[in-house]
């Protein structure tokens, strides 16, 4: 017979056995995220527009990708309620404009419409500043074609700007109508796919603007803007360069993260009230 002491005993006894495979459920996991991160600095690989690539810095979805660091918490276990990051305002950036992406999809690229002998300009026009890119549409003709077509479609407007790395690589990545403020995007993209362009001998110094991709030839919507040298393999298309604006995302930069680590959502919530691309 066992006595209610005895009982007592047992139960708490496997009480503390549950606590203490939580915690190393914890710790394991945490380990797992830190291991994320590290290969992702050493490996520098940018990913965008619908698969996720395993060793990616830069992933186009959250699945492996939930922008760990060394200070990232563990999952919560007994009575912890898991902590909500808080937004802080950044200086220059004001609410963005009402509205929402409009979503649009496309079956194919669209067909090839701007001169490749042309300049074209493109404006992101942000709820933290005008930033102005010149695009190259000699090296980069399906690239810059495709941007006419999808600021033409108002397609970019009212999107965010969901990814900024500010250690190893100095990029804040933008083009995607499905990421949101605070939940992890990086997976939409315009319905189609293009191939590379100027990628010989490509180099990303600050004021690049170069396509986001989950492997060769994967190129949708999703771009990012270096602003700092950064030192990348040349698996990105190059298609423009800032001439105005740099200052703006260097701001964004400085504020950080939300989460705090060095790979998150940008603290500002950055917003395209619209971008327009015109020639001339």
């Amino acid at each position: 017979m066992v006595s209610s002491e005895q009982r007592r005993r047992q139960l708490a006894r496997e009480k503390y056995e549950r606590q203490l495979e939580r915690r190393v459920a914890a710790q394991a996991a945490r380990r797992r995220r830190n291991t994320i991160l590290g290969a992702s600095l050493a490996v520098v690989v940018l990913a965008g527009g619908g698969t996720l690539i395993a060793t990616g810095a830069f992933s186009s979805d959250d699945k492996g990708d939930k922008k760990a660091s060394n200070s990232a918490q563990a999952a919560p276990t007994g009575t912890e309620e898991p902590t909500t990051p808080t937004r802080k305002p950044v200086e220059g950036c004001a609410a963005p404009a009402p509205g929402a992406p409009n979503g649009k999809q496309w079956q194919a690229e669209p067909p090839m419409t701007i001169d490749a002998g042309g300049s074209y300009a493109m404006t992101l026009d942000s709820n933290c500043g005008k930033v102005t890119i010149a695009l190259d549409a000699a090296k980069a003709p399906h690239t810059v074609n495709s941007f006419a077509f999808l600021a033409g479609e108002q397609y970019f407007d009212h999107t965010k700007c969901h990814r900024l790395t500010t250690d190893g690589i100095f990029v804040l990545q933008c083009g995607d109508p499905t990421a949101s403020a605070t939940v992890p995007g990086g997976s939409g993209g315009p319905g189609y796919k293009f191939a590379d362009e100027n990628l010989t001998g490509a180099t990303y110094p600050a004021g690049t603007v170069a396509m986001a991709n989950s492997g060769p030839g994967t190129n949708g919507s999703q771009f990012f803007l270096v602003y700092k040298d950064t030192k990348l393999p040349p698996n990105y298309t190059p298609f423009g360069k800032v001439t105005g604006g740099l200052d703006v995302v260097q701001k964004i930069a400085a504020a950080g993260t939300l989460e705090g680590s060095s790979d998150g959502h940008p603290m500002a919530d950055v917003t395209f009230n619209s971008v327009t691309v015109a020639k001339g």
